[in-house]
């Protein structure tokens, strides 16, 4: 199994942690029971966690005093737990806590590590107390997809793909990569990921964007597995440009960037022509830049951060 969950039995409590991810390949639009309208690609982000951890209680009901979130969010939160013990035939309540590392609802993916923690620790739990064997990983990435579709990618690292039901693990010959995030707003952000989710099949640009997703991915692949890394940025920049055109045509329309946004996209541009070389970035559902880097670029790397920190010592670097 690809992440591992923490048990501490004895006094019936249990703990899983689980990690966000960020698509360069993005899913737009979905179908009925989070099913994506096209294939995705996504880097594992291990140093972003969720812990979430159960305690058996008495009671009519499973409760939560500690995951921080808004009540919607605490309540979407609480149905899924429920989905999995309907499943597995468990009649127990639990007391819920969870806790992210990074700010949540702002474009980090926070949803995809929290569902796919409680997801992990619910079945830990469920599982011992009915002593049945747990279910696989891709089992338990289909679970966590109907709660929050992008979290099924969680359960696998360093790459993921997703493309239907439930994601997988896919080996790429460059490995895992360097990440960083570009805090320009903490906030939760106006339009929630699902929103736009529905928001952007009015879009006069949605047809056709099944097909431009699966020729990138299969691009994305070919560039990544021979160590094409300009054609890998390049693949990347267009597709997360695709993603925001999305927002931007539909109706209503919408979008996330802000002119910090902005600014780092335009310092990244200077720097690829500058250097010849640099970071792969992406942009999710929100206004915060992600960067990728290969292990051989940390003087790069530090470069760039310091040139942007020069222009906006206000940008928090994750």
């Amino acid at each position: 199994m690809e992440r591992k969950s923490l048990m501490a039995t004895s006094s019936g409590v249990w703990s899983s942690e689980a990690p966000s991810n960020i698509a360069l390949i993005k899913y737009m639009g979905k179908r009925e029971g989070n099913i994506p309208c096209n294939i995705s690609l996504s880097h594992t982000l291990n140093k972003f966690t969720t812990r979430v951890s159960l305690e058996i209680c008495s009671g009519k009901d499973d409760f939560s005093n500690e995951i921080g979130l808004p009540q919607k969010s605490v309540d979407r939160f609480l149905e899924h737990l429920k989905r999995i013990k309907y499943r597995y035939n468990y009649g127990g309540f639990f007391l819920v806590k969870s806790f992210s590392n990074f700010p949540h609802s702002a474009g980090i993916a926070s949803s995809s590590s929290s569902f796919a923690a409680l997801t992990m620790c619910s079945l830990a739990a469920i599982c011992e107390i009915k002593g049945v064997n747990l279910p696989s990983p891709e089992e338990m990435s289909r679970l966590s997809r109907e709660a929050s579709g992008a979290s099924c990618r969680s359960f696998f690292s360093p790459w993921s793909v997703w493309n239907g039901d439930g994601a997988r693990k896919i080996d790429v010959k460059i490995g895992e990569l360097n990440h960083d995030l570009a805090l320009v707003d903490s906030r939760p952000k106006q339009i929630s990921s699902g929103e736009a989710h529905r928001l952007v099949t009015s879009s006069p640009l949605f047809e056709g964007r099944s097909t431009r997703a699966e020729k990138r991915f299969g691009d994305l692949i070919n560039s990544l597995n021979n160590n094409k890394w300009s054609d890998v940025r390049q693949i990347c920049w267009e597709e997360f440009r695709d993603m925001h055109a999305l927002f931007e045509t539909s109706s209503p329309s919408f979008g996330y960037i802000q002119p910090k946004t902005t600014m780092i996209l335009d310092m990244v541009e200077g720097f690829w022509r500058v250097r010849g070389d640099g970071p792969v970035v992406t942009i999710d559902a929100g206004p915060n830049v992600h960067f990728l880097w290969r292990k051989d670029q940390n003087e790069l790397r530090t470069e760039l951060k310091n040139a942007i920190l020069s222009m906006d010592n206000l940008i928090q670097f994750m």
